[in-house]
């Protein structure tokens, strides 16, 4: 618990990548409160970007991210779900080098204590490529919101000294 804490110092410099056809920055709440929220945790966003459900968009635009050495870490929401439009997952998986399936299993069961059985519906994963941890959140302010605040913002610094030494 000691390195925990020692850890939560490191501060990260984030990538934000929502999935959407239709949102815009303008209307971009979910990213608006994900950047709010790492932004007060000490954290930066050094590139926020709006792609459409198309697997190559967001695969074009997570290589550049895994690519720019600015970036420590990438966070994805939208697309998580079930629907035929939500292809994140597909986008991302062939890029991972290690996933952390843990952070899916205890997002799914943190989010049934909020919204009941449908979070069953979620495909939320993380995992590491090119030394970068990379979230895929669903497109919800609220599955942002938690996923933030009760997993990614207490775990990052721990996981960017695991991942880097």
């Amino acid at each position: 618990m000691e390195e925990h804490r020692r850890d939560q110092r490191i501060k990260a410099d984030f990538a934000l990548l929502i999935t959407s056809d239709v949102r815009t920055h303008k209307t971009d709440e979910t990213g608006r409160t994900a950047r709010r929220l790492l932004e007060e945790a000490g954290h930066r966003v050094v590139a926020h970007q709006i792609v459409g459900n198309d697997i190559e968009a967001i695969r074009k635009t997570l290589r550049s991210y895994l690519e720019d050495e600015d970036i420590d870490a990438i966070l994805i929401s939208g697309g998580t779900g079930v629907s035929s439009k939500d292809r994140t997952i597909e986008a991302v998986e062939p890029l991972l080098e290690r996933e952390l399936p843990g952070f899916g299993e205890i997002f799914r069961m943190l989010s049934y204590q909020e919204i009941g059985a449908a979070a069953l519906l979620s495909r939320a994963k993380a995992g590491l490529a090119a030394g970068k941890p990379i979230f895929c959140l669903p497109g919800s302010v609220s599955a942002v919101r938690l996923a933030l605040e009760k997993l990614i913002l207490p775990l990052i610094g721990h996981l960017l000294w695991e991942v880097r030494r």
